[in-house]
């Protein structure tokens, strides 16, 4: 992966404290950081977060840095959705998560997602006309709240007024990782 400078870049990534798929918010988390990125994790509360790997077996413990209810969106470049089937399910029924990810999409930010985190755009009806994957099991709802659902690795659509970043599983983090850092320099930074 070629090195990529996101120094000024602040990416917001959230999550519940617990059930999200390790590897989704861990591995992106790291690699946007060492790429000079601020990430700034915000759950439901301010409780440690226990990821799970595979939706069962506990995984590391995170700590976050602040709550869904505290952020602004205007203060960060890109919202990173991280999946992991608790984690979605439960997340796509916080309406602060909901109001944060339209918020996103209505000022042209990106939004990136991987396996079930697309739950939530289901949810905030962002769907419509935009091209996704997902984890399998998540084809219907894309489809039926209008996406355009494809099986490849990674999906970047920068259509319909902002740039949607998806990809299936954590077998595809290079491939999501390397687009969202693409995602990240293509939106240039706001906060420099």
């Amino acid at each position: 992966m070629a090195t990529t400078d996101l120094t000024g870049r602040r990416v917001l990534a959230v999550v519940t404290n617990y059930g999200v798929e390790q590897d989704e918010l861990v591995v992106p988390a790291r690699a946007l950081r060492e790429a000079g990125a601020t990430v700034v994790v915000a759950a439901q509360s301010t409780e440690p977060i226990q990821t799970l790997v595979g939706d069962k077996d506990p995984g590391e413990t995170v700590r976050p840095d602040t709550t869904i209810d505290e952020v602004d969106a205007a203060d960060f470049d890109l919202l990173l959705v991280p999946g992991g089937t608790i984690n979605a399910d439960t997340i796509r029924q916080d309406s602060g998560a909901v109001a944060l990810v339209k918020a996103f999409a209505s000022a042209g930010s990106p939004v990136a997602a991987i396996c079930h985190g697309p739950w939530l755009l289901v949810e905030a009806d962002l769907l419509k006309g935009k091209e996704l994957t997902s984890f399998a099991s998540l084809r219907t709802d894309a489809t039926n709240a209008g996406g355009a659902w494809v099986d490849r690795s990674v999906v970047t659509d920068v259509e319909g007024g902002f740039t949607l970043v998806t990809s299936r599983t954590p077998d595809d983090l290079d491939d999501f990782v390397g687009a969202v850092q693409d995602a990240l320099v293509a939106a240039g930074g706001s906060q420099g």
